[in-house]
């Protein structure tokens, strides 16, 4: 089918044609008449289809009218995955002429596009045995109407203007997909599964039936010993609590020489004791306390206690105008989640005063499994610095300016936008160094210039990073692998020579929104078969 180019259009007044051009036009017009004639019969449009599917071949990118090449091509050596994306090239050409022939008022030619739009649909969505020959069909039936379509219609800018606005709706849509799925994934993220819930009131139905004799964990002379090997665990969730201690000590050359130092809540402190006495990690000394028995951390001790028990701190956190809806935006959100309303979130800041008697402590997060000994980090030169932890900056991202308002002079004048950031969930601390350069203090300093939020506005890193500014000494980073929780590209071989790999993101591995090849790590370390856990049905 050759379209008609429409010189109609520019021959007119605006001309001064003599009757020699005239006729010398109307040759032309004759032979062209002519040719397209010749065209017309089947044996020569298969050699003008067969020429130019065989020019096509030869450029790099799809050429431009694909949509009117039809039936005859594609029976041939084709698959029906082409055939439905030939289809899928087509629906876009047909709602952009479907488009002009609207705003041209060509309503007859509008309405046939719809309808075969239509019919493509449910060619689309249809299972039936002989789709494939409605599709070729449906193809060539498209295909003609399109080539009509490009006669009567086709004006290289409007083609090119529809095209664009398109591709715009078609960004502004997807970006509200993005949001949506964001918002629907913090939100899930927040919730406790039934699963743990069940678990978490099963173990303190039990605990507060057992006698109080029965109540104390053994071998307390480990506790304050400084020539073990002590861990600081802060969290209110069960299970996870429990795959870190169990990776850890499955893992250790010596579990007899590991003390791990449990801190909760009230609410779950029966529970996290519970299941310890039930399930004791073989030799290692395990301690669980809650953080509301510790009487000097107190408002007027600790700024963070009195910001989060502020009226003007629940009202940011909790005002309705920042509702839970796609509407309030998915970067809202974020600053509604629960840990950072948590006191057991920033105890980080306080490990020398939970732990008085000891020099050096390992603070891990309730997201990472201990895939290896981790005994040597102990023995880690830090160089007189206070925390040992893996760097997480690359070329231009997780730098300081990334977390601080540098637009403030508090931070501008007192730090280096471009400073390496590092990672928490897995830092040697030593304590006398700690002690040595008040870093409570250094903390509580800064917490106070932030009651507004106006440096920082929300989680602990940030405030982690200007505390131990100048005080961080980079580990390897084959001690700390992050990014489970959210980056779905991570390396097998990365994965298994990593000692510590850290479920950092949204997607923890005991939700069901965990990245499935990256749970196995995690569950190799929870007992399904237990009674507890079993009659929770954890992932069922």
């Amino acid at each position: 089918m050759v379209p008609r180019f429409g010189h109609g259009t520019w021959i007119g007044k605006a001309f001064n044609d003599t009757p020699e051009m005239l006729h010398e036009r109307s040759l032309r017009q004759e032979k062209r008449l002519e040719r397209a004639n010749e065209l017309m019969n089947d044996d020569s449009l298969q050699k003008l289809e067969t020429a130019a599917m065989a020019r096509s071949r030869s450029v790099d990118s799809a050429p431009l009218g694909n949509y009117t090449i039809w039936k005859n091509e594609y029976r041939r050596g084709k698959s029906f995955e082409d055939m439905l994306r030939l289809m899928q090239d087509q629906i876009i050409m047909a709602r952009v002429y479907s488009g002009l022939a609207k705003f041209t008022n060509n309503l007859a030619l509008h309405q046939e596009i719809e309808t075969q739009l239509m019919k493509l649909a449910w060619e689309e969505e249809s299972t039936d045995i002989d789709q494939e020959q409605r599709v070729l069909d449906s193809i060539r039936d498209m295909g003609q109407i399109l080539a009509r379509a490009h006669e009567q219609l086709y004006e290289c800018k409007l083609v090119t203007n529809k095209l664009r606005a398109m591709l715009q709706t078609v960004e502004d849509e997807l970006e509200n997909e993005q949001t949506y799925i964001t918002f629907l994934t913090q939100l899930a993220s927040k919730a406790l599964p039934d699963a743990i819930h069940c678990l978490t009131m099963r173990l303190n139905l039990e605990y507060h039936l057992l006698p109080l004799p029965m109540r104390n964990f053994p071998r307390r002379e480990n506790l304050e010993n400084p020539k073990l090997y002590h861990y600081a665990l802060f969290s209110d969730n069960v299970l996870a609590a429990s795959v870190v201690v169990n990776s850890t000590v499955m893992n250790a050359q010596d579990p007899s020489r590991h003390v791990f130092h449990l801190v909760t809540d009230k609410l779950n402190f029966g529970a996290m004791s519970m299941w310890f006495l039930l399930n004791p990690p073989g030799e290692a000394t395990i301690h669980v306390q809650r953080f509301e028995d510790f009487t000097w951390l107190n408002s007027s001790y600790s700024p963070v206690l009195s910001q989060l028990e502020s009226a003007a701190m629940k009202k940011f956190y909790f005002k309705t105008a920042r509702s839970e809806s796609v509407e309030s935006g998915s970067e809202n959100l974020k600053y509604r989640y629960p840990k950072y309303m948590s006191m057991l979130n920033h105890l980080r800041f306080y490990i020398p005063r939970i732990f008085p008697k000891l020099e050096k402590i390992l603070f891990v997060d309730d997201d990472v499994v201990v895939q290896k000994d981790l005994t040597p980090l102990w023995s880690i030169d830090l160089k007189g610095k206070v925390n040992g932890a893996v760097e997480t900056c690359g070329v231009t991202f997780h730098r300081l300016d990334t977390y601080l308002n540098f637009s403030d002079k508090h931070i501008s004048e007192n730090f280096d936008p471009k400073f390496c950031g590092w990672a928490y969930g897995m830092n040697i601390f030593d304590l006398k160094e700690w002690k040595k350069n008040n870093i409570t203090e250094t903390y509580h300093f800064w917490q106070n210039l932030n009651e507004n939020r106006t440096l920082w506005k929300l989680g602990t890193l940030p405030p982690g990073l200007i505390t131990f500014y100048n005080l961080t000494q980079p580990l390897q980073r084959k001690w700390h692998l992050l990014g489970l929780g959210y980056d779905k590209g991570i390396d097998v071989k990365k994965i298994e020579r990593s000692a510590v790999i850290h479920y950092n993101g949204h997607m923890k591995p005991w939700t069901e929104m965990g990245i499935s090849k990256y749970q196995p790590y995690w569950t190799k370390y929870t007992n399904f078969d237990h009674p507890y856990i079993f009659t929770c049905r954890l992932f069922e």
